[in-house]
């Protein structure tokens, strides 16, 4: 067996030479070893068939027999690490095939499978990541152990949507893994409105200008903090370099082809700080690392370059005896993780031998004639695809199952690290791990503001604010504040919360405010009900006094049965306070409106019907005129009642024809405050007073033509007093109660003071003087106080004398006239 060497410039017509500094750690380094490690243990694995025979090492010949075809271009010049090298499995002349283990970097891996399919070979890949070999229509004998390059693009868009990135910039390497991947991306990215703020991307042709031209793009858009990188390693520690001769930083979210290499970063690690990085999730195997540290030169023949790769890493020759004495574990070596793809890609090719051996040759541990011919089609899709085992050398608290899906492809799984300086060093921490879904701990994870970086096109907006879009932009936004009655029905719409209603505090819906109404602990309520309290006190009083002294001259002469009606509206006035008060519900709304004009009507009723009669006694009084009718106690008492009636009237065909009840009711720019009333307009309790103001208007005037009768005839002059002053309180009432309308408090407490200010008016001016007789001056409260009616003439014909009287009669003059009254009848 031979072997070329290592590196051999490219033939005309390959294309750029490949550097080959990176051979061993690559292929020599880390592969072959792996492989030859394997194969010397798999006859004593429990899965191997020893009627396969014994698996074939790969070669590399000098003439190939077709490997010309298999590896294109005939580079044979090996690739970075990120492109593993071309490798052939090359069976013995006249053996059969049953298939490839094939590290390709992703172009030749496509060449060589599109080769294969046409002798249905299968073959399995354990570094080509290109989500192109998914495709089973071009490539449907082809598998791999690595998961293709769209599950790590599905990846880091989760991580982009975990911490509510939107609006990112992306930088790929030219060629398929780059172009192919940030494609996945992108495709991603948008199903999660995630959106792209620029595109760039990077070569192995760009010098340092280039580079820099790159981060000064990425600048263009600077509320794009994230950059997504899916690049090469050589690329990535470029693009890194750059940043750091610019000084600037974002936040990075790179692909396995940064990972978690200490290379990318060396040189930049300020810049690359706070990068997220994945990496294909993978175990060092221990066993391994024990098999390579004890190889030597003469001990390892299986692979034709490790005298070279030795040769090479310890600058010396074999030729010499000085080349002997060196030893792999004098050295610094580090387990390469990925090994474990390698170990798959081996132990999944065994496992699907054997399985179609138990399963067409179940009698016998040699060939049978069901594996001859070699079916390859039949091997790839009942066997190869179906194979399932537990990952051999796995860790013992580590869960890997090998398997293929139904396009070939390997499971997708990834760690995820974050770089971040800890104890005064840069490192990786692995902070995460995807497999179909995302597990991040975000408490590892210390970012370098203390909190969450911000990458979006708009600025976030605060509690009360929806997003208004931009046309054909998902991710920029206007914020738009919503109006305080409203709440967020989502982050693009404000809804109101109708009336009676308002936002909590973390505006996701709405509560029902609190319905304000007069309280009897509020200042509003207690001096309106102080001056009610005092004023039916005194009512009470006043009523007693007449009651206890229902007798007397100043009594009867007052018209006891009009006092009485007359008492008991102003009693009605003060109480309306109360009913004002009381928290509104149909019952006292119902009573608001019988009781206020009602209580008026009573007290306006009484005193018109005193007026009335004051002014007919007089208005006509002549010379031989007949006593006028109706002025007896008990027509008094029916025309009052007849009038109150008309009152109560109007009340009942209001509440037929508004019915009531209460009602929430609130101010345009008060929407926050809720007031629980009646639910009758304003304009509607006012044309009920009408009929009020109607006897109010009549009782002043007969009050102004009746204001010269002496106060034997029923205190005209305070009746007179009395009703000027309540025009007064309603000129005042009436305006007041339009103005103060927007607040109910006011309202309600003019109201209250304005009713009771009207009863003690009654109150005051037509009981205070009569009082003050009974309980001051009894000596006037007699009989030669008061003047009869039963008899008229004029004062210039009459000069007669009561009967049985011993006082001589005083004439009373009225409007001019003199009246002459001797019963006993009271006005």
């Amino acid at each position: 067996m031979t072997s070329r060497p290592l590196c051999r410039a490219p033939r005309a017509g390959c294309g750029q030479a490949l550097q080959c500094h990176s051979l061993w750690w690559s292929w020599t380094y880390r592969d072959l070893p792996t492989i030859s490690s394997i194969l010397s243990r798999m006859p004593r694995e429990q899965h191997y068939t020893p009627a396969l025979g014994q698996p074939q090492f790969p070669v590399l010949q000098h003439r190939t027999e077709g490997l010309d075809d298999l590896c294109p271009s005939d580079c044979w010049a090996l690739g970075s690490p990120s492109h593993p090298p071309c490798l052939a499995v090359v069976a013995p002349r006249g053996s059969p095939s049953w298939g490839h283990v094939w590290p390709c970097s992703p172009l030749p891996s496509m060449q060589v499978a599109n080769l294969l399919r046409l002798f249905q070979i299968p073959q399995i890949s354990y570094a080509s990541t290109s989500a192109k070999l998914s495709d089973k229509s071009r490539y449907d004998y082809f598998a791999r152990t690595v998961p293709p390059d769209f599950y790590q693009a599905k990846a880091m868009s989760e991580i982009l949507r975990f911490f509510n990135w939107t609006y990112v910039s992306t930088v790929a390497s030219e060629g398929d893994y780059g172009e192919t991947g940030i494609e996945a991306f992108e495709q991603e990215a948008r199903m999660r409105n995630i959106c792209i703020a620029t595109s760039e991307k990077v070569g192995r042709s760009m010098n340092k200008k280039t580079y820099d031209g790159v981060v000064r793009a990425l600048l263009q858009k600077p509320n794009a903090k994230v950059v997504v990188l899916f690049t090469r390693s050589e690329d990535a520690r470029e693009l890194l370099a750059a940043a750091h001769r610019a000084n600037v930083s974002f936040v990075w979210v790179a692909s396995d082809g940064w990972g978690a290499l200490e290379s990318v970063v060396a040189g930049s690690e300020a810049v690359a700080e706070g990068a997220i990085t994945i990496e294909l999730a993978a175990y060092p195997i221990q066993e391994f690392a024990t098999y390579f540290l004890n190889l030597h030169p003469y001990n390892n023949s299986r692979n034709p370059w490790f005298r070279e790769f030795w040769e090479q890493k310890f600058k010396c020759s074999l030729h010499t005896q000085d080349c002997s004495r060196y030893s792999l574990k004098t050295g610094k070596f580090e387990p390469e993780s990925k090994i474990t793809f390698v170990v798959n890609a081996v132990y999944a090719m065994a496992h699907s031998l054997h399985n179609m051996h138990r399963a067409l040759c179940p009698n016998s541990t040699k060939l049978c004639d069901s594996m001859k011919p070699v079916n390859g089609k039949r091997f790839y899709k009942d066997f190869m695809l179906n194979v399932n085992f537990d990952a051999p050398f796995r860790p013992a608290d580590t869960e890997s199952v090998v398997r293929f899906d139904r396009y070939g492809d390997g499971i997708g799984r990834y760690n995820i690290f974050n770089y971040h300086r800890t104890d005064g060093r840069y490192r990786y921490q692995k902070v995460g791990y995807w497999a179909e879904g995302l597990i991040l701990n975000t408490s590892l994870i210390p970012w370098a503001q203390t909190s969450i970086p911000v990458s979006q096109c708009s600025d976030p907006c605060k509690k009360n604010e929806i997003k208004s879009m931009q046309p054909g932009d998902i991710c920029c936004w206007i914020c738009i504040p919503c109006q305080p009655y409203e709440y967020l029905l989502d982050e693009f719409t404000c809804m109101d919360c109708g009336l009676g209603y308002w936002p909590n505090e973390t505006l996701n819906g709405c509560y029902e405010l609190p319905q304000e109404y007069i309280r009897w602990k509020d200042v509003w309520a207690i001096g309106p009900v102080t001056i009610s309290c005092l004023g039916f006190i005194s009512t009470l009083f006043v009523f007693g006094v007449f009651m206890k002294n229902n007798d007397t001259p100043i009594v009867k002469a007052s018209g006891r049965e009009l006092c009485y009606i007359l008492l008991t509206g102003v009693l009605m006035c003060y109480s309306m306070t109360f009913i004002f008060i009381a928290k509104p519900s149909t019952e006292v709304c119902t009573l608001r409106r019988l009781g206020l004009g009602t209580s008026f009507a009573v007290c306006y009723s009484a005193l018109l019907t005193k007026t009335n009669r004051i002014a007919r006694i007089f208005s006509g009084v002549k010379e031989g005129v007949q006593r006028p009718r109706f002025i007896s106690p008990t027509s008094q008492v029916v025309i009052c009642m007849a009038l109150i009636s008309c009152q109560l009237i109007i009340v009942i065909i209001w509440l037929l024809v508004e019915t009531p009840g209460t009602g929430k009711e609130t101010e345009p720019d008060k929407r926050y405050i809720v007031t629980l009333k009646c639910n009758n307009r304003d304009s509607n309790m006012l044309i009920s007073l009408t009929y009020n103001v109607l006897l109010i208007v009549l009782c002043t005037v007969y009050a102004f033509k009746t204001r010269k009768c002496p106060e034997n005839f029923n205190e005209a002059k305070f009746i007179g007093f009395t009703m000027y002053t309540t025009c007064i309180i309603w000129l005042a009432f009436l305006p007041i109660f339009y103005v103060t309308s927007s607040d109910y408090r006011v309202q309600t407490t003019t109201m209250c003071i304005s009713v009771s200010l009207s009863g003690t008016v009654v109150l005051g001016c037509l009981f205070t003087p009569k009082l003050h007789i009974i309980l001051f001056q009894p000596q006037k409260n007699v009989a030669s106080h008061r003047v009869g009616t039963a008899r008229f003439s004029m004062a210039a014909a009459s000069s007669s004398q009561s009967h049985g009287s011993a006082s001589q009669y005083v004439p009373t003059v009225c409007n001019g006239r003199e009246a002459v009254d001797s019963t006993t009848s009271s006005l």
